[in-house]
């Protein structure tokens, strides 16, 4: 089967799709597996599989990984805790498997971070139309605004901040604020211009409280380089230090 024939099968313009999709089946259930594998690759799918959680978490991380179908009972790491490994790393589209398929385990996946989740119980031709509704949603969604610098990473879209590959959990206004500095380009933003910005998605603050929301900030940047990116102007304001010298 050449990867032409394989991208039409799989619901995708020929152009779109020059290799097999690989996707990842993390799943104790080896015999599972090979089904599930013998029945994909004719659809222009090369699927591996891990067999246990903390496995699953690093193939998952593979950068050539563009879909994962992740069983919630799992030796070693439950689904739940390789979705939230994989959650605090990467955004390849997560599709969830259970045995039981009760509405509280499909939400607590689905508020975890899942992109769909079905039953043990599905028909293959079911999980082939959603894995391929999941790689056309995520192929087509629009290219992100990503402001990087001193190993922070700020997703405006999605808005998630990572530092070295891991989440942040910032405020809303922390992190309006933290995005109105690395936009300024080194430019220093007054108090009032960050309570401006601030004010747009977050409750209302006042105007000391801005210094408050910095402290914070670089208390959770962590390591003393990233929390020295963000400078005090003395009088202004503040400002994101420029990585390339000011």
């Amino acid at each position: 089967m050449n990867s032409r024939a394989a991208g039409t099968r799989a619901g995708y313009p020929e152009a779109d799709m020059a290799q097999p999709v690989r996707a990842l089946v993390i799943d104790d259930d080896r015999l599972m597996c090979q089904l599930l594998a013998q029945y994909l690759a004719p659809h222009g799918f090369d699927v591996v599989a891990a067999h246990t959680g903390p496995e699953g978490v690093t193939r998952a991380l593979a950068p050539d990984i563009e879909i994962v179908i992740l069983d919630v009972m799992l030796p070693g790491l439950d689904g739940f805790g390789v979705l939230r490994a994989i959650r605090a790393r990467s955004d390849v589209p997560v599709l969830m498997l259970t045995a039981r398929g009760e509405e509280q385990e499909r939400i607590s996946g689905l508020d975890l971070g899942a992109d769909d989740y079905v039953p043990k119980t599905f028909s293959h031709r079911e999980l082939l139309a959603r894995i391929q509704a999941l790689l056309r949603r995520s192929r087509s969604a629009p290219k992100t605004d990503v402001l990087e610098a001193y190993g922070i990473s700020l997703d405006s879209a999605r808005r998630v901040v990572r530092r070295n590959g891991g989440r942040i959990e910032l405020t809303t206004v922390e992190f309006d604020v933290l995005q109105a500095l690395m936009r300024a380009g080194g430019r220093v933003l007054s108090r009032d211009q960050l309570l401006q910005e601030a004010s747009q998605r977050g409750p209302d603050v006042s105007d000391r409280a801005v210094d408050v929301h910095i402290s914070s900030l670089r208390r959770k940047l962590g390591h003393e380089r990233s929390a020295g990116c963000i400078e005090t102007v003395r009088s202004l304001g503040y400002r994101f230090r420029n990585p390339e010298g000011d």
